[in-house]
């Protein structure tokens, strides 16, 4: 009899820890399972490294003092100097602010669009931008970085002089200008000229 109880409590036993271990895998087996949203966990993931380069791209350079001359590199053709009408198509304009972007960015194979915001003459914001760098249409997933210039009447307009790569002032300030400019003179009674803001929308090609 206490044979058969042994027995019988051996097999409970067995039973149970067969259980147990096929409850263990069905776990592991949720756990390690490729749902829907793995890929879009993944892909948020580089957005947001995406996002985060543009960021920094945008804060260095604007420490650095690159970014102003650039935005004031217009010609009198009404487009920014050296590019074709819409913009750089093929990369960053030749400028340290566009070497910055094509080192940074194109390098590592992700696209980008810089596209310029400025307040109008009633004081809104211009809702149609006007392009810097047209590089196609940004993917679904594309990211964006944003940061605010100030421009004032005493800024100098820049050439951009393609053999160094940079863009140099010329003796012409805004303040100077004959209208041709892209933004206008929003406060005429002081030195502010106008606030422009700098969109870098990046994707993967």
């Amino acid at each position: 009899m206490v044979s058969d109880d042994r027995g019988q409590a051996r097999a409970l036993e067995a039973i149970t820890a067969g259980m147990l271990l096929l409850a263990s895998l069905a776990f592991a087996l949720q756990v390690t399972a490729v749902t829907p949203l793995t890929g879009s966990t993944s892909s948020q993931h580089i957005e947001n490294q995406q996002a985060k380069i543009a960021e920094g791209v945008l804060a260095a350079e604007a420490e650095n003092g690159t970014v102003v001359p650039t935005l004031l590199a217009w010609n009198e053709s009404g487009h920014f100097d050296g590019a074709e009408f819409g913009g750089f198509h093929g990369g960053g304009p030749p400028t340290a602010f566009g070497n910055v972007l094509d080192r940074t960015l194109r390098e590592r194979n992700i696209a980008f669009n810089v596209n310029v915001f400025y307040v109008t003459s009633d004081g809104e914001r211009n809702r149609r931008p006007l392009q810097l760098v047209d590089l196609g249409s940004p993917s679904d997933h594309a990211s964006t970085a944003t940061r605010s210039f100030t421009l004032y009447d005493d800024d100098v307009l820049h050439d951009i002089d393609e053999s160094t790569e940079r863009a140099e002032p010329t003796d012409t300030t805004l303040g100077e200008e004959d209208g041709n400019y892209f933004a206008p003179d929003i406060d005429g009674d002081s030195r502010l000229y106008n606030v422009v803001e700098v969109e870098v929308v990046v994707w993967r090609m």
